[in-house]
């Protein structure tokens, strides 16, 4: 997993994420609010309610890294990154309506504490949440355990509560930079650690051709597929998502989530 650089928004994030301290010290109990792992599912309508988001307790998953499709074979996951995003988030959920794929949202604790209406959206919609860190740090596996503790359960909690209960179902390092420490510490929460295999590097902007030519020629590398909705002009993301999802289907793939 090549680590992303350059990304100067998160400088922001992270002098944004010095003030969650008090917020998430009000929901570091976030597993108790959490509904079952299974609350989430595929269809639009099967996301539970708040009230049922509320009931049942924790159950660990596997900590090793994932990146095989609950579809099989033929199965693909569209994985989103760093939002959401007021402007590209919206944009992305309509492409993914019109054909009528489910994906997994890997969210900025920031992001979605600043923007709980697009989280709420993203789960009616069927799709699925992932923590990615408040401050989204690279470099986080070279901090201390307390420190990426932090960054995972204060996440957690902004996402649950600007979700109105429902949980990250996984959980992805920013960058790729797992420890065994964080893995273990997300797989104790119900967060599955989440890889990929195809990186679109649609961070970098390199054009709509260029990210679907990668898409295409990286997808025998596997499922999961890396996209942004956040941190910048997501345009081109948006454009090659409305010509990699058709082109999908016709290859015979079909649509998933990652295996928990």
């Amino acid at each position: 997993m090549a680590r992303h650089g350059g990304r100067g928004w998160y400088g922001r994030v992270f002098a944004a994420a010095v003030g969650v301290t008090a917020v998430a010290a009000a929901t570091s109990i976030w597993t108790a609010q959490a509904g079952p792992v299974g609350g989430q599912h595929s269809g639009a309508s099967a996301h539970p309610s708040s009230a049922a988001a509320g009931a049942g307790r924790t159950t660990p998953v596997a900590v090793s890294i994932v990146h095989a499709s609950d579809q099989g074979a033929r199965g693909v996951n569209i994985t989103i990154d760093d939002g959401p995003d007021p402007v590209w988030t919206p944009q992305v959920l309509q492409v993914l309506k019109d054909n009528g794929v489910k994906a997994t949202f890997c969210m900025v604790g920031t992001q979605a504490q600043a923007h709980p209406d697009l989280v709420k959206a993203v789960v009616a919609a069927g799709h699925r949440l992932c923590d990615h860190t408040v401050s989204h740090d690279t470099a986080m596996d070279k901090k201390a355990d307390s420190y990426q503790s932090k960054e995972i359960l204060d996440a957690a909690a902004m996402i649950t509560k600007a979700s109105g209960g429902v949980r990250p179902l996984y959980y992805r390092a920013p960058g790729g930079a797992f420890t065994p420490y964080s893995r273990q510490l997300a797989a104790a929460q119900g967060m599955r650690p989440l890889g990929w295999n195809v990186d679109s590097k649609d961070f970098e902007r390199p054009g709509t051709a260029a990210i679907i030519a990668t898409v295409k020629n990286e997808l025998p590398n596997g499922p999961t597929i890396l996209f942004h909705d956040a941190g910048g002009d997501r345009s081109q993301t948006v454009a090659a998502l409305r010509e990699i999802l058709p082109w999908l289907k016709q290859q015979g793939r079909s649509f998933g989530f990652p295996v928990r």
